[in-house]
């Protein structure tokens, strides 16, 4: 008996370092694929964006070999400016899930990488506190690229979410309506160590990033340290 109850600990050990495993690849690649977007203002999103969002949520390597039949299915971080009114630093990030898409831009078992940018509060408290079906629950749009790129286009301005998609290297606006995002919990759990959804840890002023989790963060931080309104929001504060 005691030698079962010790296998079954020991098994029970790996699942629990297997867990652990992915989601520290998961906020590591993150990091990756946040670095190359930002480091190429040129071909990726323009910082006027950047600066103005209240979110950043990064879903690397999602594979079209890898979905299921009949849906889609990518594992990602999120980050939001922190304060009740998203203004403050870069909260540690949160795990995320996004279902349900029908990635067109991929092609075979290409690795895709996603990148969405929350742009308001109304957003920001949507994604936060529910399953969010984009295009529905929040309007969403294919982001413009590049430095030069027009970011003051009906659909940009309007868009609560804006997505980008990278596909052997190339980088360009695409629509995720349809598709779901939603709270990882159980890898919020794995990498913080009790039960937290996505609001517990992006609300708090007291969870920490992990180590694995520090760099996307301090990315975020050192590339767009404040919000920067609009040139409409900042002549409504001044008044």
């Amino acid at each position: 008996m005691a030698l079962k109850a010790t296998a079954l600990m020991l098994v029970a050990s790996c699942f629990l370092l297997g867990a652990d495993d992915k989601e520290s690849a998961r906020l590591k690649e993150s990091y990756d694929v946040l670095k190359e977007v930002v480091a190429s203002p040129d071909k990726g999103i323009p910082s006027n964006l950047l600066n103005n969002a209240e979110c950043v949520v990064v879903f690397p390597s999602v594979k079209k070999a890898a979905f299921l039949v009949g849906g889609s299915f990518g594992r990602g971080v999120m980050s939001c400016r922190s304060g009740d009114d998203f203004r403050g630093a870069w909260s540690a990030p949160a795990m995320y899930a996004l279902e349900g898409a029908s990635f067109g831009l991929q092609v075979g078992g290409e690795a895709t990488d996603f990148v969405l940018l929350i742009m308001n509060e109304k957003g920001a408290n949507s994604v936060l506190t529910s399953k969010v079906k984009m295009g529905a629950d929040a309007a969403i749009a294919a982001g413009p690229v590049g430095r030069t790129a027009s970011a003051e286009t009906d659909a940009v301005m309007k868009a609560e979410i804006l997505s980008w998609s990278r596909s052997r290297g190339v980088f360009g606006g695409v629509s995720l309506t349809g598709s779901t995002l939603r709270s990882d919990d159980d890898a919020n759990k794995n990498v913080y160590g009790k039960k937290m959804n996505a609001k517990d840890i992006v609300k708090s002023t007291t969870v920490q990033p992990t180590a694995d989790g520090k760099p996307f963060v301090d990315l975020l931080q050192t590339t767009s340290p404040k919000e920067v309104p609009t040139t409409g929001e900042s002549e409504r504060i001044a008044k």
